[in-house]
C-alpha cells in the first residue's frame, strides 16, 4: 500500500472503519468502544491552528494511509536484549499490540498481584470501573485508542502489597512493508498502601537503533491509565525509542488518592514525530508528585511533551524537572501546566525546563505554566535555553580532550542528572552509555 494524501475527515473515517473490525476479547468492551466511537464523531483532529498543537505539525501523519498491524512471530532470542535483568521474571511483552504469552514471565510476583492481559483476568468485570474512566480523556487520539481496544496490559496490586521486582511492560513494533498502526493500552491499579515499580517501554525491532531508517512509517497510538490508591507509591519509568520513521502519540492519565506518591521518569529518544500527554489528577489531599523528563533528539525529529498537573486538594507537593538535548535540525516542544485550585491551599509546586541546544538550526519551544487560584501556596517555575559553554569546552581541551570528547562529556553530565534518578539500575547503565557517546543505541 502506497502513502497518499487524504483529508482529515477521510483519515478518521478510514481508521475508524478498520478499528471497528477489531475483534473484542471481552463482550463488555463493546459499550466503552461504542462510546468512544460516538465521541470521535464530535471531535476534530488537531492542527497547528490549535494552541496545544501550534508547534507540532501532523500533516505527514494525516497524509499516510495506515492499516492495522498484524501479529508477528518473534522468538525470545530476538528480544532477550530488551528484557531488563531486574524484570526477567516479571514482564509482559506485546508484539504489534498482540499479547505474547510465550515471551512474557510473571514468576517473581507475590500473591495478591495480577500481571497479564484481558484473557487471563480472573474476574472479567474487575477493571470495568477503571478502564477508560480516567478524567479528561476526551481527546481524539485517546478516543481512537479506546474505540479500538482489543486487549489491555493489566497490572493490579492489592492493598498493602509491596512488589519488590520491577514490572516491565514491553511494547514492540515490527515495521511492515506498508504503513501500519498499533494501539497499545495499559491499565495499572495500585490499591491503598501498596507499592509498585513500573517500567513502560516502546521499541521497534529489526532496525538496530531508533535512528536507523525503516522501510515504511508506522504509527503507535498508546494510552496508559494509572490509579494510585490512598497511601500507595508508584515509581513509573517510561522509555520511548521508536525508529526515525515512526509517529508516536501517547497519553498517560494518572489519578492520585490521599497521601499517595507518584514518581514519573520519562525518557524520549526516538520517533520522527512524538507527542506525550501526561495528565495527573489529585483526588485527595497531601499527595506527592515528582516528574523527571529527558528528551534527546537529532536529525529532523520533533518531540512534544505536554504535562498537566491538576491540584484541587490541600497540602499537595509537586516537583518537575524536564531536560532536553536538541541537535541538528530537530525541534522540541515542552508545555508544563500546573493548575492549583481554590481548595488546594498550602500547595508546594516547582517546575523547571532546561534545554541544551547543540546546533544553530535546532529549535526549542518551552512554556512552563502556572495557574493559581489558591492564595496560600508556594509555587515557582522557570525555563532556560542555552548552548554548551565555550569556556568549559576549552578547559576540557586544555586537559587533553579533543572537541568531540569534551562535547560528549558535557552532554552526558547534563543528561545524567535525570538518568541517575531512574529506579532500575540496568536501565541507568544502558542510558548512561547512550549519553556518553551521544547516541540512542541500546
Amino acid at each position: 500500500m502506497s502513502t497518499q494524501t487524504i483529508t482529515k475527515q477521510g483519515y478518521l473515517s478510514d481508521l475508524i472503519q478498520q478499528i471497528r473490525q477489531v475483534p473484542m476479547v471481552k463482550p463488555w468492551l463493546k459499550e466503552a468502544r461504542d462510546r468512544a466511537s460516538i465521541l470521535i464523531e464530535e471531535l476534530a483532529l488537531p492542527t497547528k491552528k490549535d494552541e496545544e498543537w501550534q508547534f507540532t505539525d501532523l500533516a505527514n501523519l494525516y497524509a499516510t494511509n495506515f492499516v492495522l498491524a498484524t501479529n508477528k512471530v518473534v522468538t525470545i532470542q530476538d528480544i532477550a536484549h530488551l528484557i531488563l535483568p531486574e524484570a526477567a521474571n516479571s514482564h509482559l511483552v506485546f508484539i504489534n499490540g498482540f499479547f505474547a504469552s510465550e515471551l512474557s514471565s510473571r514468576q517473581a510476583l507475590p500473591e495478591g498481584v495480577f500481571v497479564g492481559n484481558l484473557s487471563q483476568l480472573p474476574d472479567p468485570y474487575l477493571i470495568e470501573n477503571y478502564l477508560g474512566k480516567q478524567q479528561d480523556s476526551n481527546e481524539v487520539f485517546n478516543a481512537i485508542n479506546t474505540a479500538g481496544i482489543s486487549d489491555v496490559a493489566i497490572v493490579w496490586v492489592n492493598k498493602n502489597i509491596v512488589v519488590e521486582a520491577p514490572v516491565h511492560l514491553l511494547f514492540i513494533t515490527i515495521p511492515d512493508e506498508f504503513p501500519t498502526v498499533t494501539q497499545p493500552r495499559a491499565l495499572v491499579v495500585v490499591e491503598a498502601g501498596a507499592k509498585l515499580n513500573l517500567v513502560e517501554q516502546y521499541v521497534a525491532t529489526g532496525e538496530g537503533c531508533p535512528d536507523a531508517p525503516a522501510a515504511h512509517p508506522y504509527f503507535t497510538n498508546s494510552v496508559t491509565e494509572i490509579f494510585v490508591g490512598e497511601n500507595a507509591v508508584v515509581d513509573h519509568t517510561r522509555v520511548q525509542r521508536e525508529t526515525s520513521a515512526a509517529f508516536h502519540i501517547a497519553r498517560s492519565g494518572i489519578s492520585q488518592a490521599t497521601y499517595s506518591q507518584y514518581h514519573c521518569h520519562t525518557i524520549s529518544l526516538g520517533a520522527k514525530i512524538s507527542r506525550h500527554n501526561l495528565d495527573i489528577f489529585q483526588t485527595g489531599e497531601s499527595t506527592e508528585t515528582t516528574l523527571n523528563g529527558l528528551t534527546m533528539i537529532s536529525g529532523e525529529q520533533l518531540a512534544d511533551k505536554h504535562s498537566n498537573i491538576c491540584l484541587n486538594y490541600p497540602n499537595g507537593v509537586t516537583q518537575q524537572v524536564h531536560k532536553t538535548i536538541v541537535d541538528d535540525r530537530a525541534s522540541v516542544v515542552f508545555n508544563g501546566r500546573v493548575f492549583v485550585g481554590k481548595k488546594a491551599q498550602q500547595t508546594s509546586a516547582g517546575q523547571i525546563s532546561r534545554n541544551l541546544v547543540l546546533s544553530p538550526k535546532a529549535r526549542v519551544n518551552t512554556k512552563p505554566q502556572l495557574e493559581i487560584i489558591a492564595d496560600n501556596v508556594k509555587c515557582s517555575h522557570g525555563a532556560t535555553v542555552s548552548q554548551l559553554d565555550g569556556d568549559e569546552i576549552f578547559y576540557l581541551q586544555s586537559r587533553g580532550l579533543d572537541q568531540a570528547a569534551a562535547t560528549s562529556l558535557l552532554v552526558e553530565a547534563f543528561a545524567l542528572d535525570i538518568v541517575n534518578k531512574l529506579p532500575v539500575p540496568s536501565l541507568r547503565q544502558v542510558l548512561s552509555r547512550c549519553m556518553a557517546c551521544k547516541t540512542m543505541v541500546f
